[in-house]
Parts: C-alpha cells; sequence; structure tokens
C-alpha cells in the first residue's frame, strides 16, 4: 500500500501519532487484519519497531489484538478514533475549569489577591491604562469590566462580530438588565442581522455606518479595538494572520468625551 508522505504528515499531526505509528494504523486500515510481520512489509516500518508500535497504538486505543494465534492487529474505525479523542479532550477540559475553579478558595488565591488590591505601591484603576492582544485575552477583559458597570453601557461594534460572541453577550446584557443598569448599543452590518440581533438580544439596538468597535462603562474606562476581527471575511491573508489589539483606557475625561460623541453619532434614547 503506497500512502503519500504528504498525506501521513497531516494525518500525523490530526491525531498526535508519530510517523511509525501513522504508517502502521495506515497499513492496518488499508489491510484490515494482519500480523506485525505483514505490516511491516506493508508499512515499510522496520520489523523490529513494529512489535512496539502495534503495542503502543493499542494502548492508544488505535489498534485491538484479535483473539488465536498466530497474533493479529486490527485497525479501529477513523470515526471511533475522532470521537475518543473529542470526549479525551472535552473531559481534559472539564476536569481542567474544575482544577482552577477550585483555585480561588485556597489561602494562596487570596493572598494574590491581597498582593494586588494591597502591595507596597497599591495600583489606582483610574491611572491605569493597557494594551491588550490576542482575541481571547480581550474578550476575558471586555467580559470582567462589563460585569463591573454600575449605571451605564455603551456598546458599539460590527453585527457579525457580535453574533461570533453571542452567548456572551446575551448572559452579560441579561445580568445588565437585572440590576437596572442602562444599555446602549450600536452596530454596523446587514440590517437583517441586526433585526435578528435585536431579538436574540431583546435589547433596542442602532444602526450605524461608522466601521469602529468600543465599549465604554459608566463613562469613565473604555475598550476600543485599533485592529479589525482577524477572521473578518475578505480580509487579505496578511491582515488574517495579524493579531488582534485593543487599548483598555480608565479616563474619565476621555471615556466621557467619547461617550457624547456616540450620543451625537446616534442621537439620544
Amino acid at each position: 500500500m503506497l500512502v503519500k508522505q504528504d498525506l501521513i504528515n497531516r494525518i500525523k499531526d490530526y491525531f498526535d501519532l508519530n510517523i511509525y505509528e501513522t504508517k502502521v494504523w495506515l497499513a492496518l486500515l488499508g489491510k484490515g487484519v494482519a500480523s506485525a510481520g505483514q505490516i511491516a512489509v506493508i508499512s515499510n516500518v522496520p520489523r523490529s519497531r513494529t512489535y512496539d508500535v502495534l503495542e503502543s497504538l493499542e494502548k492508544k486505543g488505535f489498534a485491538i489484538v484479535k483473539l488465536g494465534k498466530p497474533v493479529k492487529y486490527l485497525g479501529v474505525k477513523p470515526y471511533m478514533i475522532l470521537e475518543k479523542l473529542k470526549n479525551n479532550v472535552r473531559s481534559d477540559a472539564e476536569e481542567k475549569i474544575i482544577t482552577l475553579s477550585n483555585i480561588k478558595s485556597t489561602d494562596e488565591f487570596q493572598k494574590l489577591e491581597e498582593m494586588y488590591k494591597g502591595g507596597l505601591e497599591p495600583v489606582k484603576r483610574e491611572d491605569v491604562s493597557a494594551a491588550l492582544k490576542g482575541k481571547s485575552n480581550i474578550t476575558n477583559h471586555l467580559r470582567d469590566i462589563l460585569q463591573n458597570a454600575s449605571k451605564e453601557v455603551i456598546m458599539c461594534t460590527n453585527v457579525r462580530e457580535m453574533g461570533s460572541k453571542l452567548k456572551l453577550f446575551q448572559q452579560t446584557i441579561e445580568n445588565l438588565k437585572k440590576a437596572n443598569i442602562k444599555i446602549r448599543v450600536a452596530l454596523s452590518g446587514d440590517e437583517k442581522l441586526i433585526k435578528k440581533m435585536e431579538d436574540d438580544l431583546q435589547v433596542k439596538i442602532k444602526k450605524v455606518n461608522v466601521d469602529a468597535k468600543f465599549f465604554i462603562i459608566d463613562r469613565k474606562e473604555m475598550l476600543f479595538y485599533i485592529s479589525k476581527d482577524s477572521k473578518e471575511p475578505g480580509q487579505s491573508l496578511k491582515n488574517k494572520n495579524q493579531e488582534d489589539i485593543a487599548i483598555w483606557l480608565n479616563s474619565e475625561f476621555f471615556a466621557g468625551a467619547f461617550a457624547t460623541l456616540f450620543e451625537k453619532a446616534v442621537g439620544g434614547d
């Protein structure tokens, strides 16, 4: 069985196998049932290594030992492998989430909080501005400042961008409503998508023709993007490879002035 090297390399990366494991598994899939000697010939893996590789694949769930003599092996169906790997990732992620959640109740975490809040030279939030890089970092920070709002939240972004984070915004807006916090949303993009977003979020949305993304909290702090969405349709390959960047700024003067400009652009309530 002749298998192209580029296919072997891709399968190796997809399923986190080494070269020998990949060749042996592909040989098993192509043969159906085979002995170690047959697999060595088909896969071009040295016979002295084939036994170790088959044992490794068996432990990982990619191969099954057929009962009887001589000993033969069966390749496990690719779909079953994929589902198993997905379940493993899901299980590992759930365990990691539980572990991280439990950290909050430890003495060490409390000490970290005390160091952040106190310290020798406490950080004043009003003196802080920072550049945030990476989609997940920006999203996590955005979630944090939105949850800390006490009076008003102004959101201006693209409807597709908000749609990509719909779960975050649905939960956040629901919490803001329960806290009686004023919510103002302006979106650019397709009118039909904006109408659907209005229905999904159950909040009034103003359509704007400004291609900008910013969030103002209590007219005291602001987060605004200085790069376009790296996955936005129509962008060149070079732009898609650029890292998302946003600026978080704590300035009552700047945030208040920007909020005033926003009101002039979209009109009052």
